[in-house]
């Protein structure tokens, strides 16, 4: 029975609206909370976002570093093939402080058993030549760090390009991102790492780090464009191909910059 002046109609459609069951616009996709930050550990997509702890707020600063840095390399397919676009100003800041620790770690693992086979002479330089140490350190250090994070953003763009030349839309700020995120491989796998799993999860778990580490470029490269550009298997050929030649000499020419850099350093003055 119809109501006068047409506004039954519409006030039982309002009524149906509220009767129904809207979900929630967006919701956490590990614990299912409209309200909350983002899990720590998870980093998959909810058909909505996808969460990447560094780039989460309200977290102490280690726990985003090593959260990421450590979704990175043992969780790294999921990680990579759910990988948002976004900033690369904050992906960059990541990469930055993991291979600047990676590098200073690297060059304490060498110097500890130097020390232990040469203690004199290392004394000496500690003692006598400090500023020549400290000249190579300023240059050594940063410039291992910039070599590889150089080569991580190679290898991201050769992904984007040898994708481009399968015919896929350009992504390259989302390629960039992966190669910056990808330097969380060597914080945990270097020494930082195994000290961190070993205080952590025990000694056990520092031997799954080093196997983790066995094909893990392959293995994250081909779920990140299995992920942003749908290529797998013999699609993914040639983007491939594409980021291991670039990686490799970009890799080449960084080492030889920085060993041209240490050779001034030692030289000079």
């Amino acid at each position: 029975m119809g109501a006068p002046n047409g506004k039954a109609e519409p006030r039982l459609l309002n009524d149906e609206l509220i009767d129904s069951e809207v979900p929630a616009a967006v919701v956490c996709a590990q614990c299912g909370d409209a309200d909350c930050p983002g899990c720590l550990e998870e980093q998959t997509r909810s058909g909505v976002v996808a969460v990447v702890p560094w780039e989460r707020p309200g977290l102490p600063a280690f726990e985003r570093l090593w959260g990421t840095a450590r979704a990175t390399t043992l969780d790294g397919q999921r990680f990579f093939e759910s990988l948002p676009d976004g900033a690369i100003a904050s992906a960059l800041r990541f990469a930055i402080v993991c291979e600047v620790l990676a590098a200073s770690a690297m060059a304490l693992a060498v110097l500890i058993p130097v020390a232990v086979l040469a203690p004199g002479w290392v004394g000496h330089l500690l003692l006598h030549e400090t500023m020549w140490v400290v000249r190579v350190a300023v240059i050594g250090i940063p410039g291992l760090a910039g070599l590889l994070i150089a080569a991580h953003l190679a290898h991201g763009w050769a992904l984007d390009y040898g994708a481009r030349r399968s015919g896929m839309r350009s992504a390259t700020t989302r390629a960039l991102r992966f190669g910056l995120y990808a330097c969380g491989w060597d914080l945990v796998i270097g020494p930082i790492g195994a000290v961190i799993v070993g205080l952590k999860e025990g000694a056990g778990a520092v031997l799954s780090i080093a196997g983790a580490g066995l094909g893990l470029p392959g293995r994250s490269a081909r779920a990140f464009l299995r992920g942003c550009y749908h290529l797998d298997g013999k699609s993914a050929a040639r983007a491939l191909r594409a980021s291991y030649v670039a990686a490799a000499i970009s890799t080449t020419i960084g080492a030889l910059a920085v060993i041209a850099g240490i050779v001034m350093a030692i030289f000079s003055g």
